[in-house]
């Protein structure tokens, strides 16, 4: 990755004075070590009349792949492209920007002791940037930098110039000119908006984000016209740091019309008044409904089937309706854990006798699992293979007949929710699938017609007015001999 920065000057006031405000010595090149990769800093040209900096930052691109594979809260999704080979290290990006407040932070503040009244005056600035990815294209990158005093030119790069009817790329070549803005503010404008126009960060984003946002946008951002698209592409579109953002922004806003600090407009609740209350984790919510739903069908002796490392279990031993609690799961290793978590080995005889762990496949049919009031298989079926679901429903519905079974799994509906999720990605990388409400409600129809159950839906969790709820749940309850009978009547 590639940029320069150059001004011009006078005898009386040389352009080598850009050394002394980036604090790097013109007739040095020197080297500094970033997460990705290497940054050079070095001068093609350095006189009285003109001086340009450039910053090229060596990215390995093998560190750039282990570390941002785009799994999960992981790295931007352009990180993995094709592996090793791919356009990222080449172009202009957040590496580009983190590399920019890295080496030049001192310059960013406009901290320069050996000139300061140079830090604080405008300079002839002339910025280069040979590689820039701009999705939205150059007139977005003219409506970006526009408004902030620069001249822009901007020249759409052609996929291959061998080939001009395949016609252009994203990258584009910029060039900004002013002779109205400081240095600092060129350098913050160029760490929010290349990362912005880029529109895929390297790193996760988390709410030190948008202190980052505001330090950066002091004094330009809160009045830009695009100030709504800068925020949202910088905080990676997390729409609840976008809010925060906007609205500190929106305080910024108001206090300089009013002539005021921030803090006298922002004082409606004192300081030391009552945080509000953290949200129930969604687990924890799950476990809850899951209880009520028990206690109401009256059920006393209780499967947890693919019951992992014992939540749930632990969470039934706590409830004296429950007087039997049996704990499913393929896995010994999460037996194991589950057996950690309840203390079997220090528990009561009286304790010890209404919970047991056991292995055993729900792929097929076991004895052990016939006879019980209630079967519980929470967050379990979305980790089958679909062609295996129908086991699941024989060994459960067909073979075990337990009177109520309770399934939970997730809301695909909900997931463009999760500001965290990647658009596409399900919730856990051992999800085989995740159904819609429609889709679930099919699925468990077609089971209780075929083993003779009723079933009803209830939502786990908030229930959004248009995606409904983030974990839905499905209570089965086996028809008594008269119910069949009448239902085939």
């Amino acid at each position: 990755m590639f940029l320069t920065i150059g001004t011009t000057g006078t005898p009386e006031r040389p352009a080598t004075d850009l050394g002394f405000l980036l604090h790097k010595h013109p007739e040095k090149a020197q080297v500094f070590s970033t997460s990705y990769g290497t940054a050079h800093v070095l001068y093609p040209e350095a006189d009285a009349e003109r001086c340009t900096a450039a910053l090229l930052l060596e990215v390995d691109a093998v560190a750039l792949v282990r570390r941002g594979k785009g799994k999960g809260r992981g790295g931007a999704p352009d990180a993995a492209l094709a592996q090793y080979v791919n356009d990222r290290p080449y172009a202009a990006s957040s590496l580009l920007a983190v590399a920019l407040s890295s080496v030049f932070s001192s310059a960013m503040r406009g901290v320069c002791a050996a000139r300061p009244e140079r830090a604080t005056q405008p300079l002839p600035l002339r910025v280069e940037v040979p590689a820039l990815p701009a999705r939205g294209g150059p007139e977005l990158v003219r409506r970006l930098f526009e408004p902030l005093g620069w001249t822009v030119s901007v020249e759409p790069v052609a996929l291959d110039t061998a080939f001009p009817q395949w016609g252009d790329s994203r990258y584009v070549r910029l060039v900004l000119e002013s002779e109205a803005l400081t240095l600092a503010e060129a350098l913050r404008h160029l760490y929010v908006l290349l990362p912005v126009l880029d529109d895929a960060k390297h790193y996760w984003v988390a709410s030190d984000e948008v202190d980052k946002l505001l330090r950066a946008g002091e004094g330009w951002l809160p009045g830009h016209p695009e100030q709504k698209l800068i925020t949202s592409r910088y905080l990676s579109r997390r729409w609840s740091l976008t809010r925060q953002a906007m609205e500190r922004l929106e305080l910024v806003r108001l206090a300089e019309a009013d002539d005021s600090d921030v803090e006298e407009i922002d004082n409606a609740v004192e300081e030391d008044s009552e945080a509000e209350e953290k949200p129930t984790p969604l687990a924890v919510q799950r476990r809850d409904a899951i209880i009520a739903a028990l206690g109401e069908s009256g059920a006393a002796r209780v499967l947890d089937l693919g019951c992992g490392q014992g939540q749930l279990v632990q969470a039934l031993l706590k409830d004296p309706r429950f007087t039997e609690i049996v704990g499913v799961d393929v896995s010994m290793r999460a037996l194991t854990i589950a057996g950690r978590r309840l203390k079997l080995d220090r528990m009561g005889e009286r304790q010890a006798s209404r919970v047991r762990l056991q292995q055993g496949s729900l792929a097929y049919t076991d004895s052990r699992l016939k006879g019980y009031d209630a079967a519980v298989l929470s967050e379990v079926i979305e980790h089958l293979d679909l062609p295996r679901l129908p086991a699941l429903e024989y060994a459960v519905f067909g073979a075990a007949r337990p009177r109520t079974v309770l399934v939970t799994t997730p809301n695909v509906e909900y997931n463009v929710r999760w500001e965290s999720l990647p658009a596409g990605h399900v919730r856990h990388g051992d999800h085989r699938f995740e159904w819609t409400r429609e889709e679930f409600r099919t699925w468990a129809g077609v089971v209780a017609e075929r083993h003779g159950y009723d079933v009803e839906f209830r939502p786990v969790g908030p229930d959004d007015p248009e995606v409904g709820p983030p974990t839905q749940m499905a209570a089965f309850s086996i028809r008594t001999t008269n119910e069949k009978e009448a239902k085939a009547a």
